[in-house]
């Protein structure tokens, strides 16, 4: 069985409160993007299951990897045969685009499907949590508000047909628990629920990431490839998760691919929405 885990962005993303357990409540609108990595799952050719890397390079023992923790934690509720896993990196990692936790969600899904367990969506959040923040998010796959530790999400009413998005990564990497150590939680004045619901057009001034004010000083080139974005026209840019990828939304008129000016030691993804 082959799939292709896609990436995320996140709308907005406010860090409202430190929680007695050391994670932080947020709020955030999660997006799902065209940018996909490639997945296969099939039945092992020995005893033991094996997972096989290419394309990025992914800087990790096999059992850490998140593809082979989630097939663990379905083999812990499953009796599940063994498989050998290949993954295609093509998403970058270290991007604030959810590449690994996508490939964890969709190693669910799939072994859900390939060995007909039936398992209802809820159950199989439920095992990707245990994974990560974001994986959950993947089983559904679809415009989330997101609220907790990330973990728990509601349907949201956006719709952004007809606009096309740029993500660019640059060569920095933005560690998580540095991106946490520069935020001072804050209960906004507006939810983000009732944000999103502003044109498009209105989101650059009101629809904010926390994680931003604090890194962009450490790395400016985060800076300075959103403002690229916003003057190449994009109804609204920002950083993705707590980055360092930012993306821009453009009207489908507005971003024709040969008039792209260039970003230099850049990842570059351009697509639909």
């Amino acid at each position: 069985m082959v799939v292709f885990p896609n990436a995320k962005i996140n709308i907005g993303l406010n860090i409202i409160s430190r929680r007695d357990d050391g994670y932080h409540n947020i709020e955030s609108i999660m997006v799902p993007i065209p940018w996909r990595d490639v997945l296969e799952i099939v039945p092992a050719k020995g005893e033991n299951s094996t997972l096989t890397t290419t394309g990025r390079v992914v800087n990790c023992e096999v059992e850490k990897n998140l593809v082979m923790k989630a097939y663990r934690a379905m083999e812990k509720h499953y009796q599940l045969p063994a498989v050998d896993i290949y993954l295609h990196k093509i998403i970058p990692d270290g991007a604030g685009l959810g590449g690994g936790s996508a490939d964890a969600a969709f190693t669910i899904l799939a072994l859900n499907e390939l060995f007909s367990l039936n398992a209802p969506k809820e159950d199989l959040a439920q095992i990707a949590a245990l994974i990560g923040a974001d994986c959950p998010f993947f089983i559904y796959n679809s415009p989330k508000l997101a609220t907790g530790i990330g973990t728990d999400f509601s349907d949201i009413n956006i719709d952004l047909n007809g606009y096309k998005i740029i993500v660019i990564k640059p060569q920095v990497s933005v560690p998580t628990a540095q991106a946490y150590a520069g935020v001072t939680p804050c209960v906004p004045a507006t939810p983000l629920s009732s944000l999103i619901s502003l044109p498009i057009s209105q989101w650059q001034k009101s629809i904010k990431n926390d994680f931003e004010k604090s890194i962009f000083p450490l790395h400016p080139i985060i800076n300075d490839i959103k403002q690229r974005l916003i003057d190449m026209g994009a109804e609204y840019a920002s950083m993705s998760g707590s980055g360092s990828a930012i993306y821009g939304i453009f009207k489908g008129d507005k971003l024709a691919e040969d008039n792209i000016p260039t970003f230099e030691q850049c990842d570059i993804f351009i697509g639909n929405l």
